[in-house]
């Protein structure tokens, strides 16, 4: 049966056992999360599918480069098979380096820029970061392009996700100094063929994160759905090509869901607020972005979307400058 998993629906075909991997099924849906709520109250028509077939291009691509991934084939149009490991106890501790076949509870993230929406500007502003912190001489611009790529880790198994350092990442994940490093080396590797895929097409690959299962020989092996729009900020002449937009539009308009707050002040999710819905406008406008920019990305023509330049064109009618809008009084009064 399957279960709901984000922006993905999982179905299980073999369980995982502690010596083999087990099989599952990812359905890439139409649903969006912002905020860390879950899935919003809204679908974005084909969204499932152009992300899909982005994943699918990136597993091959990335194999192609010598990275081991766990993909193991797209079952048109919006799914793939994969191997799936165990989702370790958060209680039991510690992990040791040879217990293999394991999803790594945490996640890396890396940044090239520092765009409108990185949260490395909103934590150095709150005083939860210093630039030295990340390698950085003083506070950043909007925008910033980095020297260097900055590499970050977060956990993923947590209430509220928090931002760790390499020593935590070792004793959480159970991961000996050679297999810390190996999966530093790796993503440097995800993100410079990411990256100069990006480029190639005119697109700007700001930050991105990953994750990574251990296999049952104890190797690391590249999990989810890499340099997609959900797992990337990528960018074509200043417009953000994904929900940075819809972020945006929620912040702007003061319909952001405070879920860390609520989580913090305990509140059952069932007495969440339910969030707003997206003006009608939005969903066929990101619906040809997200095509668009599958279409772009992978050299696949199926939808007949518009060139990614009319797509983001209009989108930032949508969010211009990065701003959002205001919405209609109707849905502010909601």
């Amino acid at each position: 049966m399957p279960v709901l998993h984000s922006t993905k629906n999982l179905e299980i075909l073999e369980p995982p056992t502690a010596t083999r991997e087990g099989v599952g099924i990812f359905e890439y849906t139409d649903n969006y999360t912002v905020f860390h709520y879950g899935r919003m109250p809204d679908l974005i028509p084909g969204k499932g599918e152009a992300t899909c077939r982005m994943a699918v291009f990136n597993f091959e691509m990335l194999e192609a480069a010598g990275v081991r991934t766990h993909f193991r084939q797209f079952i048109a149009p919006n799914r793939i098979e994969f191997a799936l490991a165990r989702v370790p106890d958060p209680d039991a501790r510690p992990r040791t380096p040879d217990a293999g076949n394991y999803l790594v509870p945490m996640q890396v993230l890396f940044r090239n820029e520092l765009p409108q929406g990185s949260s490395v500007h909103r934590r150095l502003a709150a005083g939860a970061l210093t630039p030295a912190e990340v390698g950085l001489d003083g506070i950043p611009a909007v925008g910033e392009t980095l020297r260097h790529p900055i590499i970050e880790y977060a956990t993923t198994r947590e209430d509220v996700n928090r931002f760790i350092g390499g020593s935590e990442v070792q004793r959480l994940a159970g991961l000996s100094d050679e297999q810390f490093q190996a999966m530093h080396n790796t993503t440097v590797t995800v993100n410079d063929v990411l990256t100069r895929h990006a480029r190639e097409l005119g697109l700007r690959h700001s930050d991105g994160k990953i994750e990574f299962m251990m296999s049952s020989d104890a190797n690391l092996v590249l999990a989810d759905s890499p340099g997609t729009p959900d797992e990337s900020r990528l960018m074509f002449n200043g417009v953000h090509c994904g929900k940075q937009v819809i972020r945006n539009w929620y912040v702007d308009n003061g319909l952001e869901v405070p879920v860390n707050r609520l989580i913090a002040e305990g509140v059952p999710r069932s007495r969440w607020p339910r969030p707003a819905p997206l003006p009608p406008e939005f969903l066929p406008v990101m619906s040809d972005l997200y095509r668009s920019l599958s279409e772009t990305w992978t050299g696949e023509r199926l939808w007949d979307a518009p060139d990614l330049q009319t797509a983001t064109r209009a989108v930032a009618l949508l969010d211009p400058a990065g701003q959002g809008r205001r919405p209609p009084r109707n849905l502010r009064e909601r």
